[in-house]
């Protein structure tokens, strides 16, 4: 009995996410996120004239965000470095929550995790927007070029590149709908990546496992 104790002591230090596991995992997103923006920017044109239509419900279409989800601006000249400057604000925060969680041995894997992805995702975009306007220039009507001469912008004002698009409904509404009659009705109209799919997958574990997540979990102690 003492030995299985013992063994099953180890597989749940074993499986413990430290924060080197973290990191692997945050990098392993990251380098995902990128390699698919790089893609994505080198070899499609924006809007639809350079969509792929992977299937009636998923469309991969290269969009450029420059603001905060759905398109949202801040107003403003400097409404985009402002914006840029919050993201990194937030994600020394974020950070500084997951270094925190990781040194408490009573934090669950599913807080870790969760935040691992918001951490993953947040940075992600935040490459897009310091880096790609003085790396990439404009992909309208043209494929855009990585190490550009003539980037399309500055440092700090990058636009961060969407491509994932699941219409899953796209129709009209019936004409005898008041005013609705006759326009296009979109279900699930957002153009996102992957680094907005880290965040919503955190963000989603620490709401549907909140109790999970937040109760303080058996303290993994290290096996002599």
């Amino acid at each position: 009995m003492e030995r299985f104790l013992n063994n099953s002591l180890y597989a749940i230090n074993y499986f413990k996410m430290t924060l080197g596991k973290s990191i692997l995992f945050i990098l392993s997103i990251l380098i995902l996120d990128q390699v698919s923006k790089i893609f994505i920017k080198t070899n499609f044109i924006y809007g639809e004239a350079g969509q792929i239509d992977v299937a009636s419900w998923f469309k991969i279409l290269l969009i450029e965000n420059e603001g905060m989800a759905w398109g949202t601006k801040i107003p403003g000249q400097h409404g985009k470095l402002i914006l840029t400057m919050f993201r990194i604000l937030a994600v020394f925060g974020i950070g500084y929550w997951l270094w925190d969680s990781c040194e408490n041995k009573y934090s669950s894997n599913f807080l870790i995790v969760a935040i691992s992805l918001i951490f993953a995702g947040a940075a992600g975009n935040i490459i897009d927007s310091v880096f790609y306007g003085v790396i990439f220039d404009d992909s309208y009507n043209q494929l855009a070029v990585l190490n550009s001469e003539k980037p399309y912008g500055t440092w700090f004002h990058g636009k961060v590149v969407d491509m994932l698009y699941f219409p899953i409904v796209d129709t009209h509404f019936p004409d005898w709908v008041p005013y609705f009659g006759g326009k296009e009705f979109k279900f699930f109209n957002a153009i996102f990546n992957i680094a907005d799919v880290a965040i919503s997958t955190g963000v989603g574990i620490l709401i549907v496992f909140n109790k999970k997540a937040f109760t303080p979990a058996s303290p993994f102690k290290s096996i002599s």
